[in-house]
């Protein structure tokens, strides 16, 4: 008794097989067929590239001009993606869905809409919120440091006169 094995046939590419798989698929024999394709080597290994792999360090960027695909749609929302969801809008209602997905693939929108100036609260905790509360919560973005070199020398200074002057009147007292 001989058994014979995958490795012991030595199968690895469809030229081996010759024109078996094709009378198979011609005179409907699903058996030998099935058997033929499962005798194939799926070894990816041994097959030869046919493209040039691209460089082991590729960005985002390189990879989307290589495939020439457009620029990915905003996370969240811009300047422009409250005009161009108007367009959208309009266009669903003139022109059906095909119209607006012409619009949307030329023009993507954000993703995400998030409610706007709620401090970075959900909406319905915001508006929950008394109008005094609402003064309270920290502004969304800091306010940038206005100065210079030359305005920190003299605020360093004045602060520096200013400590002493406390001191000088902590001490009269």
């Amino acid at each position: 008794m001989q058994i014979h094995t995958i490795d012991k046939a030595q199968l690895i590419s469809e030229v081996q097989l010759g024109n078996q798989l094709n009378r198979a698929v011609e005179q409907g024999r699903r058996s030998d067929f099935a058997l033929m394709l499962a005798m194939l080597s799926p070894d990816y290994l041994e097959t030869t590239p046919t493209e040039k792999p691209l460089p082991p360090a590729t960005t985002e960027e390189q990879l989307r001009s290589y495939f020439e695909l457009q620029d990915p749609a905003p996370l969240s929302t811009s300047e422009f993606c409250y005009p161009r969801g108007a367009e959208q809008s309009r266009a669903f209602h003139y022109g059906g869905l095909s119209a607006t997905r012409l619009l949307s693939s030329l023009q993507p929108i954000a993703i995400t809409f998030p409610p706007q100036d709620t401090k970075g609260l959900p909406e319905e905790l915001y508006h929950n919120l008394s109008g005094h509360e609402r003064r309270r919560l920290p502004p969304t973005q800091p306010e940038p440091i206005k100065g210079s070199p030359q305005d920190l020398y003299l605020n360093l200074i004045r602060a520096k006169r200013s400590a002493e002057m406390y001191g000088a009147v902590a001490k009269v007292c």
